[in-house]
């Protein structure tokens, strides 16, 4: 491991100390319901698009980081943001980490601006494209996105402790019509989904009916403008991690579809 990403590991280390803390609790949630970090942005490489990568609820940049290496070697710049993910609602984490993100790209790299999300990254895209736009031939990789919502957040939203671990945001990721993601209009610009049919989830037996990566369900991450979608057998935890899902998010950046079906 390089010493750039050991340092970005210790930073996120310290960063989610507070989202550890949380995840005993939430661990010991589960196991009653169940059948059986700092904002941040770092370039590189170099070249004349950017790729705006944004990490899933709970998660930190850590976890985008073989993404942003493998579009660094691919001669994508990439920005990859760290954000509060549990401490605010999805429009308030908009207006104050994914906008200013962009308007870094657009100042350094006037071209194509990119973006490649895990989770509940979509939705933050999708909601800060209800009222911005992208430069024209920009694209948005989906990984695993709740965009018709998580039957797992309608499972626990009627625990406190879900609601203390999670954050306004995890309240706001509901199926139902009112929630966010169910309620955003289309972006207008090229996406293609990936999303995963192996579940390490307890409850899922429980929470869902049909095939799913433990979290989001194989239906609810497709979205109607999408260009490509594609499902893989990999779980939500590490889908960003696949080496498949990788080759394909870098396929669809360059063509806008995905190289395999």
């Amino acid at each position: 491991m390089s010493g750039k990403y050991l340092r970005i590991l210790l930073s996120d280390l310290k960063g989610s100390a507070r989202f550890a803390l949380r995840g005993i609790s939430m661990a010991a949630l589960l196991t009653l319901t169940a059948c059986a970090v700092s904002s941040s942005a770092g370039l590189s490489s170099s070249g004349k698009e950017c790729v705006i990568l944004l990490h899933g609820l709970g998660r930190s940049r850590w976890s985008m980081w073989r993404m942003e290496r493998s579009l660094a070697d691919h001669g994508y710049r990439s920005v990859n943001v760290g954000y509060p993910s549990t401490d605010a609602a999805i429009r308030d984490l908009v207006e104050t980490h994914v906008a200013p993100a962009v308007d870094r790209c657009r100042q350094d790299f006037p071209g194509r601006i990119h973006f490649v999300t895990h989770s509940m990254g979509g939705i933050l895209v999708r909601q800060y494209l209800q009222d911005h736009r992208l430069p024209p031939g920009s694209r948005v990789v989906m990984l695993s996105p709740p965009n018709h919502g998580s039957e797992l957040a309608d499972r626990l939203k009627g625990f406190g402790g879900y609601r203390w671990i999670m954050g306004p945001a995890g309240q706001e990721l509901g199926t139902g019509p009112e929630s966010v993601p169910n309620s955003l209009e289309p972006t207008g610009v090229e996406i293609g989904v990936i999303t995963g049919d192996k579940s390490d989830n307890p409850i899922a037996c429980f929470t869902f009916e049909g095939p799913n990566d433990g979290r989001v369900s194989v239906e609810s991450a497709k979205l109607s403008e999408m260009k490509d979608f594609r499902v893989v057998h990999a779980s939500h935890a590490f889908i960003m991690m696949n080496t498949t899902v990788i080759e394909e998010t870098l396929c669809f950046l360059k063509n806008g579809r995905f190289c395999h079906p």
